[in-house]
């Protein structure tokens, strides 16, 4: 992992390296002859620095000066510059000098980039950009014994650098929200997921639940007609069956008990925090579309609210909704419309759900909500299934709520109405 991490690292350094001495080529010299010119490669390294923050700067500095120059050399002896090799190393050498200064410069700052901002950078980009060239003007100086620079000159060349610097940043920063929204692209799915995925637990929690009190009942129930029959004379062999019975629902009771325990934490660790009433119907618009078209239905939806609040009981609230919702997918044929609304009428918060579909027959209007019941059957006559809307019913009671339906006259389908206390939702501030 190690070698490997090393490789990494230096096929980064080589690739900024060669990226800046490529780019130096594209220049403009904003003064006679070629003592100083203003080239694309120190923007290109500033960028590569900015983007590329885990390098080491100091030694990227020197292996991108010592590229520069070599590159430089190279290039003269190709195109024919007349100069000899030392001439043309001794001509390139400043150029060494500035990549070499703007590394160690930005070295820095390096630990503070992110808290700078964008305005803010490009302006300490352009500080380090003229403390570079004035290293690199002093070098020829030294080396090449060049005439100093009038002041109309330096003032040309800060103007460059800032200019160049400030285009740099603000290709940085481009770069720099294009990757958040991206990231926050990857969060939001992340967060349907889980949104998802903890809706359709606490379904499953809900059920199991239920499913062990029930459970708890029968070996009650059990337990008691087995002392009866023991009790009876002439009665032992049922008093045996019915007791090696009681003892099977018991420890079935305990294997639920034991997965129930492992869902409750899991959904403690996946599903945490609060969201707006708005986001949970935006959600349950947005994952029941995906379900329409995977059905291959056109269906349009809709959402208004005229309140809106942060809740905590997300999860089962978006059970409620989303179960709601994708019953009414269901019985909708082909094309047809669903709207969500919610809105708050005195210590109340109202939730209605309603479907264009073929509406529920008024002699179904009082079983809907019993156990077992459902109009929705496949292909094979086979009854659909899913949480149920006893359990929905079951949940909303959790609230100290009400769910009722009824027909929906401007659609022809039905209208499912939760009532819920406000109370019951609105986290506390």
């Amino acid at each position: 992992m190690g070698q490997s991490f090393l490789k990494s690292r230096l096929v980064q350094i080589s690739m900024a390296a060669a990226g800046t001495a490529v780019a130096g080529e594209f220049k403009i010299n904003p003064f006679d002859g070629d003592i100083f010119r203003i080239a694309m490669g120190s923007s290109a390294f500033l960028l590569f620095l900015l983007l590329m923050r885990r390098l080491p700067y100091v030694i990227t500095g020197v292996a991108t000066g010592i590229v520069v120059l070599l590159f430089r050399t190279a290039m003269d002896a190709v195109w024919g510059s007349g100069l000899t090799l030392l001439q043309s190393l001794t001509s390139h050498f400043s150029a060494m000098v500035y990549y070499m200064v703007f590394a160690l410069l930005m070295n820095l700052i390096k630990s503070r980039i992110d808290s700078f901002h964008p305005l803010v950078l490009g302006g300490v980009a352009a500080l380090i950009d003229l403390l570079s060239n004035e290293m690199e003007l002093l070098t020829r100086l030294i080396v090449l014994d060049s005439a100093t620079f009038r002041l109309n000159e330096w003032t040309y060349l800060m103007a460059i650098a800032v200019l160049r610097t400030y285009f740099t940043t603000g290709v940085y920063s481009s770069i720099s929200v294009s990757q958040l929204r991206i990231t926050q692209r990857e969060q939001t799915r992340r967060i349907e997921q889980m949104l998802g995925f903890g809706s359709g637990l606490y379904g499953e929690v809900f059920y199991l639940e239920k499913s062990i009190g029930t459970l708890e009942n029968v070996t009650l129930s059990s337990y008691e007609l087995y002392r009866n029959l023991k009790a009876e004379e002439g009665m032992p062999r049922y008093s045996r069956q019915v007791l090696e019975i009681t003892q099977q629902i018991h420890e079935v009771k305990k294997d639920s008990q034991r997965i129930l325990a492992g869902l409750v934490k899991l959904a403690e660790r996946e599903v945490t925090g609060d969201m707006p009433i708005s986001d949970i119907l935006r959600f349950t618009v947005k994952s029941n579309a995906k379900y329409a078209e995977m059905l291959g239905k056109q269906i349009s939806f809709s959402i208004q609210h005229t309140s809106d609040y942060t809740t905590d009981s997300y999860i089962p609230l978006l059970t409620l909704l989303n179960n709601l919702t994708a019953n009414a997918v269901e019985v909708i044929q082909g094309k047809g419309s669903i709207s969500l609304d919610m809105y708050e009428k005195e210590d109340n918060t109202l939730f209605t759900v309603t479907d264009s579909g073929s509406g529920i027959p008024e002699r179904d209007l009082e079983l809907v909500f019993e156990p077992g019941f459902t109009t929705k059957f496949n292909e094979e006559g086979v009854a659909a299934t899913g949480i149920g809307l006893s359990h929905v019913r079951d949940i909303v009671h959790l609230f100290a709520g009400e769910i009722t339906v009824q027909p929906a006259s401007h659609s022809g389908g039905a209208m499912f109405q939760i009532i819920v206390p406000t109370a019951q939702l609105r986290k506390e501030e």
